[in-house]
C-alpha cells in the first residue's frame, strides 16, 4: 500500500452533501424560532447561506478573524477555498457526519459545525493545506497558528489528513508536517503525531484508516499504526503497529487484538488484552 492511499474520501455525490446542507438549514430554522439568542449566529452562518462552502467560511472567520485580518477579507478568503475545491467541502462533511455518528454526546450535526473545536480546527486546516498545495505557504502557516490560537489544535498545512475524522474534544492535538492519516480515524485530545530527532524527509507517523487513538497518546517518528489498530490513553508509540492490534503502555507494546473491525467507528476505549480480560 503507498504511503497516499485512500487519502480523501469518497465523492461528494456518495455522501449526500447537498442532503445535508438542506437539513442543517431547516434545523436552524427551527432553533432560531425556539431559542432566539442564537438568531443571530444561526441567520449568519447557516440560514443566510447557500452552501456548505459558504457555511464553513462565514463560521471560520467568526472564530479565527483578527486585527491583521478582519472578518471582511478572511471570509472572501475561506469561502473562496471551499467553493473552487469541492473535496473539501466533501472532506469536511465527512468529519461532521462521522462527529456526530460516533460522539454519544453530539445529537445533531449541526453541533459540530457551531460548536466543536475539534470540527472547526480540521476544517481550517483543509484550507490550510489547500493552499500549502496551491503554493501559498504563508497564507497556509497564518491560518495554521490562527487556529492553534483559537482551538488549540496546531495541524501542519503539509500533513496529510483523509476525511470522515473524529477529532473529540481536540484540545492539544498536534500533527506534524509530513504526518498522513488516512480516512476514518478516530482521535481524542492530547494526542501528538510527531517526529523523533532533527532528521529530515518522511519523519512524522502514518496512520491507517479505522484506528481509534486514546487521549493522551504520543506517536513518534516515521512509524505505522495498521489498519483497525487502536492505541491506548496515554501510550507512546515508538514502533510500528501491526493491522487490528492494541498497544498500550509506555513505551507502547502490543497487548491484544481488537474486537472490533473498525475500532474507529465502535469507539471502545478498552484495551483487548490478551489474557482475556479487557481493562
Amino acid at each position: 500500500m503507498s504511503e497516499s492511499q485512500h487519502i480523501g474520501g469518497p465523492p461528494a455525490s456518495t455522501i449526500g452533501v447537498n442532503d445535508l446542507w438542506e437539513s442543517l438549514r431547516s434545523e436552524a430554522a427551527v432553533i432560531r424560532e425556539s431559542e432566539p439568542h442564537l438568531a443571530h449566529l444561526l441567520e449568519d452562518v447557516i440560514i443566510s447561506r447557500e452552501s456548505m462552502g459558504a457555511a464553513l467560511g462565514a463560521r471560520l472567520s467568526r472564530r479565527l478573524a483578527r486585527e491583521d485580518m478582519p472578518r471582511q477579507s478572511m471570509e472572501p478568503m475561506l469561502t473562496e477555498v471551499f467553493e473552487k475545491h469541492p473535496l473539501t467541502v466533501c472532506a469536511a462533511s465527512r468529519d461532521l457526519l462521522a462527529m456526530f455518528e460516533r460522539d454519544p454526546a453530539c445529537f445533531s450535526p449541526l453541533e459540530p459545525l457551531l460548536f466543536f473545536k475539534g470540527f472547526l480546527a480540521l476544517s481550517t486546516y483543509r484550507v490550510s493545506h489547500q493552499l500549502w498545495l496551491d503554493g501559498r505557504r504563508w497564507l497556509a502557516l497564518y491560518l495554521q497558528s490562527l487556529a492553534s490560537e483559537a482551538f488549540a489544535v496546531d495541524i501542519h498545512p503539509a500533513a496529510t489528513i483523509g476525511s470522515g475524522i473524529l477529532l473529540d474534544h481536540a484540545t492539544s492535538f498536534v500533527v506534524g508536517e509530513t504526518a498522513i492519516i488516512e480516512d476514518d480515524v478516530s482521535i481524542l485530545h492530547e494526542v501528538t503525531l510527531g517526529g523523533t530527532g532533527k532528521q529530515t524527509g518522511a519523519r512524522h507517523p502514518i496512520v491507517r484508516s479505522g484506528v481509534l487513538i486514546g487521549a493522551g497518546a504520543k506517536i513518534l517518528g516515521r512509524v505505522e499504526i495498521g489498519t483497525g489498530a487502536k492505541v491506548g490513553a496515554g501510550s507512546v508509540v515508538l514502533n510500528d503497529v501491526p493491522p487490528h492490534k492494541t498497544v498500550a503502555g509506555v513505551p507502547a507494546v502490543v497487548v491484544g487484538q481488537s474486537r472490533e473491525e473498525n475500532p474507529a467507528i465502535e469507539m471502545n476505549q478498552r484495551l483487548d488484552c490478551m489474557n482475556g480480560y479487557g481493562i
